[in-house]
């Protein structure tokens, strides 16, 4: 990948947050800040970039996003429960319009059959205006492949691609 490639994602997310004055917060697992470090490239990202978390382990998801003890027993870190929960409690403690979390697998070792090496989920949240009861999240599961750090660099674009995907499809008033 090369720079210009590497900024024109996180150039277009700036474009969309600062056109419709929303917000953004993330919470990141298996890539350990790096969407945040991606969107904080962009001059100017205090503008719409409010803050990022790595809640790598069980008890950093439930204490600083709420993450229910439930969900990540019954379903483990990397799942779509538990990439849900983390962003909308990113959204929510950070009082943003948007949360992203990243959950996932990258390797090279602790996949297994049904989660291999590679496996990630990604949520984005949106918060509408209250009384609008437009709030929603989607979840999506992916398979990379490639070495650990491949893994984590798609994972960050594909976060993005998720977040500009959503900015897209929202109404807005």
């Amino acid at each position: 990948m090369n720079d210009e490639i590497e900024r024109e994602l996180p150039m277009q997310v700036a474009d969309a947050l600062r056109d419709e004055e929303e917000t953004l917060a993330v919470a990141e697992s298996c890539t350990g800040g790096l969407v945040g470090a991606a969107v904080t490239a962009v001059p100017g990202a205090s503008d719409y970039f409010d803050s990022g978390l790595t809640t790598y382990s069980y008890g950093a998801k439930r204490r600083h996003l709420g993450v229910s003890r439930e969900a990540l027993d019954e379903h483990g870190a990397v799942s779509e429960p538990v990439a849900r929960e983390m962003a909308q409690g990113v959204r929510d403690v950070a009082d943003a319009t948007w949360g992203v979390a990243t959950t996932g697998v990258a390797g090279p070792t602790g996949g297994t059959d049904g989660k291999p090496v590679g496996t990630v989920y990604i949520a984005v949240a949106y918060a509408g205006p209250w009384g609008s009861q437009s709030s929603f999240t989607t979840v999506s599961r992916y398979e990379f492949e490639g070495d650990r750090a491949t893994v984590r660099a798609k994972t960050v674009d594909r976060a993005l691609e998720d977040l500009l995907a959503a900015t897209d499809e929202t109404p807005r008033n």
